[in-house]
């Protein structure tokens, strides 16, 4: 049975609460006191890198900076387990949450990133993996090889290599003339649009394919660049057999310039992340995964902007421009255009304190 409180009891609680109250204000007072210049001075640092970025920061300021942040954030958790007053927790989460941005967080802005990207680090990365693009080159080349021997020696290998959908009218025993038919241009543009959208979405499905695969060891990126050149082997084959092969050469090189050397950088992307898991050296398996990954993360993003320019290219100006000359024009220039930015343009890095856009520093 319990006994009633006494009045005396609530005497003594009521001359004990401002003892406590007293005591976690001096605490908090001691506690702000002993950490208070270097929240100051973290707070003067991030105040000036949000406002002018690097600029105007000391190197003394600038090595302080993760200690300090670290004390900040050491700070905010002592703060909200031991509950010291609302006005500092708030103060200290603030200010944690800013310098966290200036010391975690990204340092560029979309556009700022887009132009680094353009201007040189899409290159680099491209450059970065030349082994493979060898290695996926001379693959997609020995794919279209093997494709034009496969049909020579048998017609019947041209249906298993190239979808009824696509071969169409083009196929073995077709006449001269109706071959001719499927190069000619296009009487009317309105579909056109809608057939540039429908080749981006299967040429870029076909390059994030080749580029996922990689994570297999790249065996399945390397089977899917030799099906898809044998393809082109078994076409080039048809287009030969009836005399039109360089006017099919013409005809595709408007686009396909552009559109090869995609599923060219996308296969090879994926070899070399294939290849990094394999062969990982030193790292290990999940460094060298992430490594080649980031990197060929960034030519994938370049692959899709390809993409995009070889299905405006396929809709419009191939199927526009009917003369043999003026499409080898449009697709050799495309050609020369990437050969120069990939391997004769090579700016520097704008800033070499830090990796640019496609830089995997290792």
């Amino acid at each position: 049975m319990m006994r009633p409180v006494g009045r005396s009891w609530f005497r003594r609680a009521a001359a004990s609460a401002p003892t406590d109250i007293e005591s976690a204000a001096l605490r908090s007072d001691r506690f702000r006191l002993e950490r208070e210049d270097d929240w100051k001075r973290l707070e003067a640092i991030v105040r000036r890198m949000e406002s002018g970025g690097l600029r105007g920061i000391d190197d003394a300021d600038l090595l302080a900076l993760p200690a300090l942040y670290r004390t900040a954030a050491s700070s905010l958790s002592v703060a909200r387990e031991t509950s010291l007053d609302a006005a500092m927790l708030a103060y200290l989460e603030s200010l944690v949450q800013r310098a966290w941005f200036q010391v975690y967080g990204p340092r560029k802005g979309f556009f700022v990133w887009f132009r680094e990207f353009i201007f040189g680090g899409w290159s680099r990365a491209v450059r970065a993996i030349w082994l493979d693009l060898s290695i996926a080159l001379f693959v997609m080349v020995a794919g279209a090889v093997v494709g034009w021997l496969l049909v020579d020696g048998d017609e019947g290998w041209f249906y298993r290599l190239v979808p009824g959908a696509l071969a169409d009218s083009r196929a073995p025993g077709a006449s001269r003339e109706v071959l001719r038919e499927t190069l000619g241009v296009e009487q009317e543009t309105g579909g056109l649009s809608t057939f540039a959208a429908f080749l981006f979405a299967n040429n870029a499905a076909v390059c994030i394919l080749a580029f996922a695969l990689g994570f297999a060891f790249a065996v399945p990126s390397l089977m899917l660049l030799i099906y898809n050149m044998a393809l082109l082997g078994a076409m080039l084959w048809l287009f030969d057999d009836a005399g039109l092969l360089v006017e099919f050469a013409a005809w595709l090189s408007v686009h396909g310039t552009t559109e090869l050397f995609g599923i060219l950088l996308a296969g090879a992307a994926g070899l070399h992340i294939g290849r990094s898991m394999a062969f990982p050296g030193s790292r290990t398996l999940l460094d060298a995964a992430s490594e080649s990954g980031r990197r060929g993360a960034v030519v994938m993003v370049g692959v899709v902007i390809m993409m995009i320019i070889a299905g405006l290219l396929e809709a419009f100006p191939r199927q526009l421009v009917a003369d043999t000359q003026g499409r080898f024009v449009i697709g050799g220039a495309f050609l020369v255009f990437w050969l120069s930015y990939f391997f004769l343009y090579r700016p520097q890095a704008l800033d070499a304190a830090t990796p640019a856009a496609g830089e995997v520093r290792t």
